[in-house]
């Protein structure tokens, strides 16, 4: 091999070397941070094939698509001093590359940020409700989350970490395992409380309704009572005068009819009686 072939090999060597350091392609779903002596220059979005100086800058990849954190279990007071056990996740992505590697070098270095941010948010919105609060499934939880979400939105911005906070959430507010059977139990002896007042609140109203309904029904029975008493004197009135009334068309005969009677209740039991032969009473038993 000549001199001249040497020399061409060598320069096609560190040709290609240096067309090798000058290249870089950047993927979809990544950003390409162009840096020069460890300061970062520009940041390439668009995916391809770009070029760079050789062996004075080089290129740092970071996710352009979104990520999530989730947080270790912490404990944390609530405002009634209960210790709860929570955990939570984050909805992060990186908006300023370039930013972000000045601030916090790296994903990891990005995530503790987040954490701190979050932990603090947390521990500082769930200092100031009660724990059966928190548990409620009344309660606000969503204005909680979104209310921690806000508030570390606006401490990352604040730091200017080249990061976007998308959403917050708590997974799992539990207490501690040394704490849960006692707190159980006081929750059973409240409820029970509150059956047993609802149950002595059920059994007043039940007297009530029940002395009502009695007062009531006497004061029906009273009403009926007097109300029949007064039909069947009319009654016995307008019997009366239909009697006189009839009878006195012919006294003779309610006479007559009156001594049937008599007879009737006389000798209803055959009883033995004895009168003069020459009686009224005897000459009419006697058909004279």
């Amino acid at each position: 091999m000549t001199r001249n072939q040497i020399i061409g090999l060598i320069s096609t060597i560190v040709l290609a070397i240096l067309l090798a350091g000058s290249l870089y392609v950047v993927k979809e779903g990544e950003y390409k941070v162009v840096l020069r002596f460890g300061e970062a220059m520009r940041t390439v979005e668009e995916p391809g094939l770009r070029l760079k100086i050789p062996f004075i800058e080089n290129v740092s990849a970071l996710p352009k698509y979104q990520m999530t954190y989730e947080s270790s279990p912490t404990s944390i007071l609530t405002k009634d001093q209960k210790p709860i056990v929570v955990d939570n996740y984050t909805v992060w992505r990186i908006t300023n590359a370039s930013q972000f590697l000045r601030t916090v070098q790296s994903v990891g270095g990005g995530i503790q940020r987040i954490d701190e941010a979050v932990y603090n948010s947390v521990r500082r919105k769930l200092s100031e409700v009660n724990y059966e609060n928190i548990i409620s499934e009344d309660t606000g939880r969503g204005n909680i989350n979104d209310e921690i979400t806000n508030d570390v939105i606006a401490a990352l911005t604040r730091d200017n970490y080249g990061i976007e906070v998308i959403d917050v959430r708590i997974k799992r507010t539990d207490l501690p395992e040394e704490n849960k059977q006692s707190v159980y139990n006081r929750m059973i002896s409240d409820r029970q409380s509150i059956a047993a007042r609802y149950l002595s609140e059920g059994d007043e109203e039940s007297k009530k309704i029940t002395s009502k309904a009695d007062r009531s029904s006497r004061e029906l029975m009273a009403q009926a009572e007097a109300d029949s008493k007064k039909i069947i004197a009319e009654g016995e009135g307008e019997a009366a005068r239909i009697y006189n009334q009839a009878y006195g068309k012919s006294p003779e005969f309610y006479s007559f009819y009156r001594t049937l009677e008599s007879y009737v209740t006389t000798l209803k039991n055959e009883p033995v009686i004895m009168m003069p032969i020459d009686s009224p009473y005897a000459k009419i038993l006697m058909g004279q």
